[in-house]
């Protein structure tokens, strides 16, 4: 059986599926150390390496353990990041979330109109109790990104993840769905 892929729109932006024809997009921004240094991988290399995230996309779609929308404007082709859920935990009611941008569009409240809409689809459409997020304590941006969002910092986790050949501490952040009222 398959599912069709749940297209978001808000106000600016269209959240939609990422396929092989935006691998030189997706390209453009992974292959951008200050992009990527966060995210536990090292930049790309070439487009034809970036088919194996698109790829990773659609598996973890299929499989009901994630869902990764392509960040667009509406009305344009482009895909400027993405963003989306990982590591769904159906019997607990929750999944961590994840996002990127290319730099250029920093700062520009993108971020957050697509994090507020993906949060907004996993508390409605997914019956999600609980949002997560992890951030690596230099990541500053994206901690204040989170808090503007609602999210609460819970604590520090210890050499939580090993990612570019080395042991991260990171900040668990959470996201509840009784917290909406501060959207």
């Amino acid at each position: 059986m398959s599912i069709s892929f749940p297209e978001i729109e808000t106000e600016r932006l269209l959240l939609r599926r990422i396929t092989s024809a935006d691998r030189n997009d997706v390209f453009r921004y992974l292959s951008t150390e200050d992009v990527v240094k966060h995210m536990g991988i090292f930049p790309y290399r070439s487009a034809e390496a970036v088919q194996d995230e698109i790829n990773w996309y659609d598996r973890i779609f299929q499989e009901g353990s994630g869902i990764r929308w392509g960040i667009t404007f509406k009305g344009k082709k482009q895909v400027i990041g993405s963003c989306g859920f990982l590591n769904r935990k159906k019997v607990h009611f929750k999944a961590e979330i994840g996002y990127e941008l290319a730099p250029e569009y920093w700062s520009k409240g993108i971020a957050g109109e697509a994090l507020l809409a993906i949060c907004t689809y996993g508390f409605d459409f997914l019956n999600m109790e609980r949002i997560e997020a992890l951030v690596e304590p230099e990541n500053n941006a994206s901690m204040k990104l989170l808090e503007r969002c609602g999210f609460l910092k819970e604590g520090l986790l210890r050499h939580y993840e090993y990612t570019r050949n080395k042991f991260d501490d990171v900040y668990m952040y959470s996201f509840l769905k009784g917290d909406r009222s501060t959207f």
